[in-house]
């Protein structure tokens, strides 16, 4: 089995060798390690694999080093503001009280600003928060005193606690429960290791991971603003498409008083978006829900749990079942994309759907020659769909359903109105691409999969519901 230690290491030479030799005595092999003292100079990341038992006892060897903090032995950084007078020997008494209550300074600076008082920033190393309390009680008869948000976006104030401080932030904007912590810890570290590997500056992969945590917050509650519209197929027959500012849009279609449900977007915004479907609906809550995923992306199906019946395609719903049991799905397999993904997943508050709602409406072809192929056909209401499944090029099992007598596409994430985007969606969407490299498994692949599908559309208008971005406008006329 593997594990993942996020060890605290002394800044000393030999520190590393220390560690090493623990798994070394046990016959562990470390898999990956990463340490970057430019970001965080105690941190250090091992990937280690062996039984459980071994695992047990490098647990019970590093924690008896004092390279694994214990909830009694985890520290924080503390940012205070002292307002002091002007004049020589103004901090000497502020800094005697830090040494009465031994507290250690990581951070300090001043500089003069033209009046009476010069403010003296400075970050102190907690451990225990009574003493800091007790502290802070009794510099406020020296000088006016207060502690300031921690703002690693601006500047690293403190280096040995990055990572903590970094996740922290993430879990306070969103309001994540602390079970979240270790996975957004670990995860940021692979995608800073992948991506410093490739020559970018890892400090710019942290503020796209926060950049990215606080766009998802911005969008909740009171400001969940999806666009909405409306668009007529037939008499009988209709569309309702939802863009949130974030995740795949939801596509409500309706054929002769029935309903079918096209992705569902992010876990995160569920309130909100019930809220939004009983406006719109009813009485949803007492209805059968149905749903259909182009994909298995977690952008697209956060809603699923919900849904009483969903349909995809065969691969879609063995990936949906990898993911259920093990947590590893199509995307997570591969190793650029895995840690975005378990990021987004820890962000957005993601769980698969349970696999006995899963019905397989079409069965994968065991081996594809052409980058779209047709697997079958879907009949709702008046509707009548071909359906196509690509060939893995944005990611495998992806299925397009095209009515040739009405003129309308279900493109998932294969084809997309990049111009069509809202302002909000424009810039989640820049994010997945610098996190992984590339939001397609196979971008040239995804490529001929959208221009096989423009090949497949016939002579008159269409209209193109792609998963992100409004619909598409598409006309075809053929001179005679």
């Amino acid at each position: 089995m593997k594990k993942t230690y996020i060890t605290t290491m002394p800044d000393h030479i030999g520190a590393f060798l220390k560690a090493s030799e623990c798994f070394a005595k046990l016959n562990i092999n470390i898999t990956r390690v990463s340490y970057n003292k430019a970001v965080d100079t105690h941190t250090l990341f091992l990937d280690a694999e062996g039984d459980e038992e071994q695992l047990k006892k490098a647990d019970e060897m590093l924690t008896e080093i004092g390279y694994l903090q214990t909830p009694k032995t985890e520290k924080s950084i503390v940012l205070i503001e002292c307002m002091l007078e002007d004049h020589p020997g103004s901090v000497t008494e502020i800094l005697r009280l830090i040494q009465d209550y031994r507290l250690n300074i990581s951070y300090i600076s001043s500089q003069e600003n033209g009046t009476d008082y010069q403010a003296f920033k400075m970050g102190l190393y907690i451990d225990n928060e009574d003493n800091l309390k007790a502290f802070l009680a009794e510099a406020q008869d020296i000088c006016v005193i207060r502690v300031l948000d921690y703002n690693h976006s601006e500047k690293v104030y403190d280096n040995t606690i990055f990572y903590q401080s970094f996740v922290s932030d993430l879990v306070q904007c969103l309001g994540l429960s602390e079970d979240k912590r270790n996975d957004l810890l670990v995860n940021s570290n692979y995608v800073m290791q992948m991506l410093d590997e490739k020559g970018l500056s890892p400090y710019k992969t942290f503020e796209s991971i926060s950049r990215f945590a606080h766009l998802l917050a911005a969008s909740r509650g009171d400001s969940f603003s999806p666009r909405i519209s409306r668009h007529r197929i037939t008499d009988n027959s209709g569309i309702m498409l939802i863009e949130p500012p974030c995740g795949s849009n939801i596509i409500i279609l309706k054929s002769n008083d029935e309903l079918l449900f096209i992705d569902s977007g992010y876990a995160l915004y569920k309130e909100e978006m019930l809220e939004l479907f009983r406006k719109m609906i009813p009485d949803f809550d007492d209805m059968h829900k149905t749903i259909y995923i182009t994909h298995a992306d977690l952008d697209h199906c956060g809603l699923l749990p919900m849904f009483d019946e969903i349909l995809a395609s065969e691969d879609t719903k063995k990936c949906l079942e990898m993911e259920y049991m093990d947590g590893i799905g199509y995307r997570e397999q591969n190793p650029l994309h895995r840690p975005y993904i378990n990021i987004c997943k820890a962000l957005t508050l993601y769980a698969p759907p349970e696999p006995d709602k899963i019905k397989v409406m079409w069965k994968s072809p065991e081996e594809m020659t052409e980058p779209l192929e047709q697997i079958g056909f879907f009949d709702f209401g008046e509707l009548h769909f071909e359906v196509y499944q690509g060939k893995g090029g944005h990611l495998k099992g992806e299925t397009v359903l095209i009515d040739y007598v009405h003129h309308i596409v279900f493109s998932g994430d294969i084809y997309i109105n990049i111009r069509g985007l809202t302002k909000e969606q424009a810039e989640y969407n820049q994010y997945a691409p610098v996190l992984m490299t590339s939001v397609d498994t196979d971008p040239a692949l995804c490529a001929l999969e959208r221009n096989a599908i423009m090949q497949r559309l016939g002579e008159g208008d269409w209209k193109i519901y792609g998963a992100h971005g409004k619909e598409k406008d598409y006309s075809l006329h053929v001179e005679k």
